[in-house]
């Protein structure tokens, strides 16, 4: 195994951040087709070309960290400021949509028919579905940290269980939320309410599907014996994501579901 003693990781030529960008173009350029055009092939092939690009990149990450010894003690502190950086602009992205429904919810216009929710829009139950969502996302954050602590003490066998049930209480949230959309008397079209609804829970579904296949990568890696109780970055960072999805859920549920049918 070669070990570099630099606290930063000189990253080798790669091909994946270029295909990576082609993936991320195609996606993007399929699903301006599917909502204009209603032409499906270029958004399911950029879509597979993204995946399997991510696993490719992923691959070649963990090999530099298990295999070849490039994820120093210096690599590892900048992985974690990374990380913390990437979640406060995930902080501010989140916060955006909270500034926009609470300056429309607190500055009624005659167009909304001076009330928040406005005319018209028959809002979710609070305490139906999207409470048992909390429920979910707040039992999950339990369940993770118990995983965690399962690695720390060296106990392998009860960390993959605790996470293996995390993954699952993920895609359980997944599929209520999927569920509530189609009940939904509402859509994204109705109103400045139904626009941020939407964008705000479909945005934070959509990190939860990626928090899942963090943490579902986490989990192969510890059946394959490449963490270890005091070296597991990727997997401490991909707990940091899940528990940052389960506060702005929190949020969300607060202001969005609560205050908001109010």
């Amino acid at each position: 195994m070669m070990v570099r003693f630099s606290p930063f990781h000189l990253v080798d030529a790669s091909p994946w951040p270029i295909l990576s960008a082609f993936g991320a173009f195609t996606l993007v350029g399929g699903l301006v087709s599917m909502l204009h055009q209603d032409v499906f092939i270029v958004f399911f092939f950029g879509t597979g070309l993204v995946f399997i690009l991510a696993i490719l990149w992923w691959r070649d990450v963990d090999r530099e960290a298990s295999l070849l010894g490039f994820h120093t003690k210096g690599v590892q502190k900048n992985l974690y400021s990374g990380m913390i950086w990437f979640i406060m602009s995930e902080i501010f992205f989140f916060l955006g949509f909270f500034w926009t429904f609470f300056h429309s919810g607190l500055n009624s216009v005659v167009e909304l028919g001076m009330e928040w929710p406005p005319m018209g829009v028959l809002v979710l139950n609070p305490t139906g579905v999207p409470l048992l969502n909390t429920a979910v996302l707040i039992s999950s954050g339990i369940t993770v940290t118990c995983s965690h602590y399962s690695l720390v003490i060296s106990n392998y066998y009860s960390c993959a269980i605790w996470l293996l049930v995390t993954i699952g209480l993920g895609v359980f949230f997944t599929g209520l939320q999927y569920m509530e959309y189609l009940e939904s008397s509402f859509g994204m079209n109705d109103s400045v309410y139904g626009s941020i609804f939407f964008m705000a829970t479909g945005f934070h579904g959509f990190h939860v599907l990626i928090g899942s296949m963090f943490l579902f990568v986490s989990f192969l890696r510890i059946l394959g014996g490449k963490v270890s109780g005091n070296r597991h970055v990727g997997f401490e960072c991909a707990i940091w994501y899940w528990h940052f999805v389960d506060v702005v859920w929190i949020f969300l549920f607060i202001c969005l579901y609560g205050w908001g049918s109010l």
